[in-house]
């Protein structure tokens, strides 16, 4: 039966037949939102330092965060777009995005680009956790599909993960 939304129609139309059973989509589609507003919430916070970087390694660290922003932001509408192709809701707002996420946002006026390096590896660590976990949801209801987009994308912050790292290690042989 189809639900009435606030405006009193129907939202049957929006209701994607799914071979998924039991709980499938609303646990699915719970953990992939969640990785959504995160990497909404990554993606801004990316570009804020990318905007913001400054000192003697304003250049490098300005590409690379653009960059970085852009293969983040790039995930965005294909996890959305999973969500719905199992049937469920994705995000609708920044409202949605701010109550899901989990990366705290940084609205300091200066953050030195060490510190912005530091960030970005925490927070792309808890993305990659995030993710894992929803594979895990994915895995438990045979979800091969979510489980094959969720590997690429947890490869490809790995990555990211990396290339902070490594340039977090300017001059420094501590091994972090």
């Amino acid at each position: 039966m189809a639900k009435a939304n606030k405006t009193g129609k129907s939202t049957a139309r929006l209701d994607t037949p799914t071979d998924l059973s039991g709980n499938a989509t609303p646990e699915i589609a719970a953990a992939l939102n969640g990785c959504l507003a995160d990497a909404f919430a990554l993606y801004l916070k990316t570009k804020n330092f990318h905007w913001h970087v400054s000192g003697p390694h304003f250049r490098s660290y300005h590409l690379l965060f653009d960059e970085q922003a852009a293969e983040i932001y790039a995930t965005t509408d294909e996890l959305a777009e999973r969500v719905r192709k199992i049937g469920g809701k994705t995000i609708h707002s920044i409202s949605e995005i701010s109550k899901l996420q989990t990366i705290k946002d940084n609205n300091k006026d200066f953050v030195s680009a060490e510190d912005m390096l530091m960030e970005l590896m925490a927070d792309t660590k808890t993305v990659i956790k995030a993710m894992r976990a929803a594979h895990e949801v994915a895995d438990k209801h045979d979800d091969i599909a979510t489980a094959s987009i969720l590997e690429n994308f947890i490869d490809a912050a790995e990555k990211r993960h990396w290339f902070l790292f490594e340039a977090s290690r300017t001059g420094d042989n501590s091994g972090h």
